[in-house]
């Protein structure tokens, strides 16, 4: 029989090994000369995200500042080691130069566990590469134009909803009034459904668009899961399949398509598209087209589509609510080129509207959706003028939130100030300092769509009403801690003020 002695003896060989797996790892970056925080025991360098003390654009921009003069620092998530780079050259030779190999985001598809994972954001360049090519003639120019009579639609009946708010005279949280608008303009343009966003409270699309970005306990545990013990979230994905989103947009794509081809409807939107890759496999080479895979490519386009353009909308209006002048004079323009054409607002007016593109693209610089990019080698490399290498299979993250807070790079940084993209101030930086979208070719595939249907949301708003802060406004601005994307902490509450004709 074993004695206790033997059993404390084989509990303590086992806390050895595991802390010798756990610690071995943390002189990689040493080895290499690339300075970095002090890793700790089992957690590596991320206890303080993990726990949610700090989000993970918070602590990105914190090492970017404590190690100012380095172009690149090391990391620990966990035991694996992770290379945050700054340097503005080394960042374009990953994004655009030396794409081929930093063409995987090392984002992990979990198929069981979360089916909807297998999108366009996170496959691997191997399903990435030909959806990608096929996917993006949705996203041109000509194809936006085709719909921006849809989003005018929307925009109409958000100008609707917006009186009744005004009405009102409270205090209104526009992360969720954007977010109805941007709701029923992707439903129309990428669905076309009418998801009734704004005129029904109980609008089954917006319950599910909270759904997915609301930080709730089971979304937290996932999402951390995800980010630091993926493996096991794989094998929990047996246990705990995704109850919530997967089987809802399942039934909404497949209905969709099938009523389309039961009543032979035709409409140039997302859905056809996907309709006709499904119809026509041989198109993406060797990829199997699972109606998991299809749904998953519809559901990435409903929830950046709509979370992405209705965080912008939010956070210029709170900006503006908190920065009048600035809001005069964007109206200003606005009202002076709808007066140039009779009122009437077409595609290509959005484009001359020179004061509103520098304000969309402040509030990006200070509030970027994606605040942190992440790539992964899929080969041996070597940065150029360094003589740091690193293996196969190494994450790479580009501080977004830090470098667009770099005073160096944008003076007075937390100040908001359109005139930061003033045709000669953009020449003169890096174009690797303004990432919002990120680049090269695995940049963000609707940000086109993004831009213009924010820019139209906008104009309705501000022709006619006037945004002010009120009792319930954040002040000071604040994150969550809880959230992969850059959220803020709270609801952006303010007032709504309709103007005199």
């Amino acid at each position: 029989m074993v004695g206790y002695f033997e059993i404390i003896c084989g509990v303590v060989a086992l806390l050895l090994v595991f802390y010798y797996y756990s610690a071995s790892a943390f002189d990689f970056w040493k080895s290499r000369g690339v300075p970095g925080p002090k890793p700790t025991f089992f957690f590596g360098n991320t206890m303080e995200h993990m726990f949610a003390r700090i989000s993970l654009a918070q602590y990105l921009k914190k090492l970017y500042e404590e190690y100012k003069n380095e172009p690149m620092v090391g990391l620990y998530m966990r035991r694996s080691p992770v290379l945050v780079l700054k340097d503005p050259e080394l960042i374009k030779d990953v994004m655009i130069k030396d794409f081929p190999i930093f063409s995987d985001r090392g984002l992990t598809v979990h198929e069981r566990a979360d089916p909807l994972s297998l999108n366009l954001l996170n496959l691997e360049p191997e399903r990435w590469r030909p959806l990608r090519s096929k996917l993006s003639p949705m996203f041109t120019s000509g194809k936006l134009k085709d719909m921006f009579g849809l989003i005018l639609e929307c925009a109409d009946h958000f100008g609707k909803y917006l009186d009744k708010l005004a009405a009102g005279d409270e205090p209104v949280d526009f992360r969720e009034v954007t977010a109805k608008y941007t709701t029923d303009v992707i439903g129309s343009c990428a669905f076309g459904i009418e998801m009734s966003s704004m005129s029904d409270e109980n609008s089954e699309f917006r319950k599910v668009g909270r759904e997915i970005f609301r930080p709730s306990l089971e979304g937290v545990i996932r999402l951390k899961m995800r980010f630091y013990a993926s493996k096991l979230y794989d094998w929990l994905g047996y246990i705990l399949p995704d109850k919530r989103l997967a089987p809802f947009f399942t039934k909404l794509v497949t209905d969709t398509m099938r009523y389309r081809k039961e009543h032979d409807v035709y409409r140039p939107d997302f859905i056809h598209m996907l309709m006709q890759l499904k119809e026509h496999p041989e198109k993406v080479g060797n990829i199997k087209l699972t109606d998991s895979l299809i749904t998953a490519q519809a559901f990435v386009f409903f929830a950046a589509g709509f979370e992405t353009s209705s965080s912008a909308m939010s956070n210029t209006l709170y900006e503006l609510a908190l920065n009048q002048e600035i809001q005069d004079k964007l109206r200003e323009e606005i009202k002076s080129n709808l007066a140039k054409h009779g009122g009437k607002l077409k595609y290509e007016h959005v484009k001359d509207m020179e004061y509103l593109d520098k304000v969309f693209r402040e509030t990006q610089r200070k509030y970027p959706v994606a605040a942190m990019l992440p790539r992964r080698s899929t080969a041996a490399y070597t940065f150029a003028g360094t003589k740091v290498s690193i293996p196969k299979g190494l994450m790479i993250w580009i501080p977004v939130y830090g470098i667009h807070r770099d005073p160096d790079i944008y003076p007075n940084p937390d100040v908001f100030n359109p005139e930061n993209f003033n045709e000669d101030v953009v020449e003169a930086r890096h174009p690797m300092t303004y990432l919002p979208f990120g680049d090269g070719p695995r940049n963000c595939i609707g940000a086109r769509f993004a831009i213009y249907q924010t820019k139209v949301g906008l104009i309705t708003l501000l022709r006619n009403y006037k945004v002010v802060t009120c009792e319930k406004t954040m002040i000071p601005y604040q994150f969550s801690t809880n959230t992969f994307l850059l959220a803020p902490k709270e609801g952006i509450y303010l007032k709504l003020k309709k103007l005199n004709p």
